[in-house]
């Protein structure tokens, strides 16, 4: 089939617009037209071809704009209005089958779909793009959509707390496709939108690896590590001599403990075991541990692997059976972790 490498994206933003997102509104829009100026601009980089369609919902679930080239889409300033409840439901289920709907043909086609919002679900049984009445047969509806969904599908959420999350995952969310942001402030709303570029970034990224869907778009950790994306990122592991694996003993910092073991320091030699969420800056190496064989892989394919982007990136150590992140130091006195790990590039 000719043109089968043209990839072609349908991203798709489903936005609350329930009166409680009134104090954001604003910023909806700002952060919204980022993240399409954005788009357009990694399409075009990337060659790939981007349409976009936007979902609001409140009481009802409205679509303002339908697959539309990324390079033509006007601001959402007169499209974004707030006032009602909290459809949440029927906009996942309405979106999802409507863009269901768009033809496939001649090209590599991909769906994703970021829904927001700043509360629980309370209106979609009065909403007439619900099927259903029931609460708890809306929740099957949504679980039974997901499950079934074609693999060039990804359909993720952001949510403003725990309870959301849960909740997410009773309608059958993937745990690694739900996001949870602070919906008090414009910076929570600020952190959203960096959260759902990185992950369009890696979705992106890895379109062009042959990859057509997530149930992982949010992981940047070691949760997003495994043989095959190890493969699908080119990586080769480092040579064993090349470098030594040391137990750390007790706290210490990272120059004392390499010197206490008998190794010299040097400033950007010793890479640190991610042991909580911290914010990589763009300029850091990464390096992956195979857990089983102690195996290290090294360069800018370990950042492509975790889907860091080149950016200052918030990463979570996340628990990984088979894989542990390390990161490289640039300071002398960076404070090792007790019975964690530390890679010395000899």
């Amino acid at each position: 089939m000719s043109g089968s490498q043209n990839y072609i994206n349908h991203v798709a933003l489903v936005l609350d617009a329930s009166s409680s997102m009134s104090h954001l509104s604003r910023k909806v829009v700002e952060v919204a037209d980022q993240q399409i100026a954005y788009l357009a601009r990694r399409s075009q980089e990337l060659d790939q071809e981007t349409r976009v369609t936007v979902y609001v919902f409140a009481d009802q679930v409205e679509c303002v704009i339908y697959d539309k080239d990324v390079l033509r889409m006007p601001s959402l300033k007169q499209l974004y209005r707030v006032g009602g409840m909290t459809a949440l439901l029927a906009a996942a289920l309405k979106s999802q089958r409507e863009l269901a709907q768009t033809a496939q043909l001649y090209g590599d086609h991909s769906f994703l779909t970021f829904v927001l919002t700043d509360g629980q679900e309370n209106a979609s049984h009065h909403c007439p793009d619900a099927p259903s009445r029931a609460p708890r047969e809306l929740v099957a509806a949504v679980a039974e959509m997901i499950a079934t969904q074609d693999a060039n599908w990804t359909l993720a959420v952001l949510v403003p707390d725990q309870m959301g999350k849960r909740e997410a995952m009773q309608c059958g969310f993937p745990q690694d496709n739900i996001a949870i942001w602070d919906a008090t402030s414009t910076q929570g709303l600020e952190e959203a939108g960096q959260v759902i570029q990185q992950a369009t970034e890696k979705f992106m990224v890895g379109r062009t690896k042959g990859i057509r869907g997530s149930r992982a778009v949010f992981s940047t950790g070691a949760e997003a590590v495994n043989k095959d994306t190890i493969k699908a990122a080119g990586l080769t592991p480092a040579d064993p001599s090349q470098y030594q694996l040391i137990t750390v003993a007790r706290d210490a910092a990272i120059r004392d403990w390499v010197v206490e073991s008998g190794h010299t320091y040097r400033t950007g030699g010793a890479f640190y075991q991610l042991s909580k969420s911290e914010k990589i800056q763009a300029r850091k190496q990464i390096a992956v541990l195979e857990k089983k064989t102690d195996r290290v892989y090294t360069g800018p394919e370990a950042r492509t692997l975790l889907g860091l982007p080149d950016a200052e990136v918030r990463v979570k150590p996340d628990h990984n059976d088979d894989f542990t992140i390390f990161v490289q130091s640039t300071s002398v006195n960076r404070k090792l972790v007790a019975n964690t790990r530390l890679l010395l590039m000899l």
